[in-house]
């Protein structure tokens, strides 16, 4: 397993439908995954199995009083490698974040790098790893494979279980001013390898839970049905489906129990695989105008747009979302009220999760919508989206979660 290759040939039309041919695809491993409780405390032996001598730990001040960054540098430690802590990553991280941590990198001769911690950390450890061997800024890498010459090492340790990172080769980096996202991908920037320890994700508070695990079900929803499926990332969308809809709620009525933890995290990155040779759709590019403008957090905008998306996308792939309705005992496989049947559910997750359900609720300026959906109608996900969108449709899905 796992990593997929992000420049696939895959067959837009992909059909996982019984009796329906198969499509094509390209599917390139790259990331090697250990998974496990307590496997952080491998992280000194697998850096020392890539040649590493000095080490950049890409993380946030959060960590350190959660004491994952205390037994990460031990680890290390332990394998006598030299460490330099970055430790000054913001959420949604900007190109200024990237450029502190290229600053540090820089004066120690890096040869290693890791990222510990939620998407933020990891997006930022990828864009060091970008300018450090690369050279120039953010923006040169805006797109997909404009890096030329090969990159770091990267071992990913997500502490969250929700954007799948460690599974990804972009960087997510938000502009410092309008708070817009750059996705910045290069096969080269994979992790060579990802540690998913899920007691690392016990520390969580209920808030981070919930909006992480929103990310990670909308990754599974939303990669099932893009244009570019096929064999390969449905197979990983589906069971990173079952995995998470199945833990979400335990894990909010019962955040210490380990196995529903380790549920989420290995949905999240199997999610995150996914989106990997299949891309994300309409509710990721809704969602990032939300969050640049009125400060929402993700998984917050991600779970008010994601039932409207789905009942939107049912006119063409509601045979698909009817399949993980089924998934989950909502309905028969094929069932045509499946597709709203499991915008119901998801629905009703968020809100037994006590994370708003409409715009209204979070203050967004119905006045704006016009403009929300001028900059949601540029983002690149909406390109991938089963069914085409416009400016005009974007604005009718931003007036039905009012």
């Amino acid at each position: 397993m796992i990593v997929m290759d992000s420049q696939s040939s895959a067959n837009v039309n992909a059909q996982p439908i019984e009796g329906a041919s198969l499509s094509a695809f390209d599917y390139a491993p790259r990331t090697r995954i250990v998974f496990g409780a307590g496997s952080l405390n491998r992280l000194g032996e697998l850096a020392a199995e890539l040649g590493a001598k000095r080490v950049l730990l890409v993380t946030d001040k959060g960590l350190a009083a959660a004491g994952h960054e205390s037994r990460a540098v031990a680890s290390l430690e332990n394998a006598q490698l030299q460490i330099t802590t970055f430790d000054d990553v913001h959420p949604n991280p900007t190109t200024e974040d990237v450029d502190r941590g290229l600053s540090v990198a820089r004066n120690h001769q890096i040869d290693l790098i890791v990222g510990l911690g939620g998407g933020s950390s990891m997006d930022c450890a990828k864009g060091i790893n970008f300018l450090l061997t690369n050279g120039g800024q953010m923006q040169d890498y805006w797109g997909v494979g404009k890096a030329t010459k090969p990159m770091l090492p990267l071992i990913a340790v997500p502490t969250t279980a929700g954007t799948g990172s460690e599974a990804q080769s972009f960087a997510v980096i938000a502009h410092p001013e309008t708070h817009m996202k750059m996705a910045c991908g290069d096969k080269k920037a994979a992790c060579r390898i990802a540690i998913l320890d899920p007691e690392l994700t016990l520390t969580m508070p209920r808030s981070v839970t919930r909006v992480t695990g929103i990310d990670a079900l909308s990754h599974a929803l939303e990669t099932f049905v893009t244009k570019p499926r096929n064999e390969i990332s449905q197979l990983f969308s589906r069971r990173a489906w079952t995995l998470l809809a199945n833990s979400f709620p335990k894990v909010l009525d019962t955040p210490n129990d380990l196995n529903a933890r380790g549920n989420m995290q290995l949905g999240a990155h199997f999610a995150g695989a996914a989106i990997e040779n299949s891309m994300l759709g309409a509710t990721h590019a809704l969602a990032n105008p939300l969050s640049a403008h009125f400060n929402l957090t993700h998984g917050v905008a991600i779970g008010i747009m994601l039932p409207h998306v789905i009942r939107f996308n049912a006119e063409l792939v509601g045979d698909y979302y009817s399949l993980l309705a089924a998934d989950i005992g909502l309905c028969e496989p094929h069932d045509p009220a499946g597709a709203g049947l499991l915008a119901e559910h998801i629905q009703s997750l968020i809100a037994m999760a006590g994370a708003p359900t409409s715009l209204s609720e979070c203050k967004v300026d119905p006045n704006l919508v016009e403009q929300l959906a001028e900059e949601a109608s540029r983002q690149w996900t909406g390109n991938f989206n089963p069914r085409p969108v416009d400016q005009s449709s974007l604005r009718e899905l931003y007036e039905c979660a009012f």
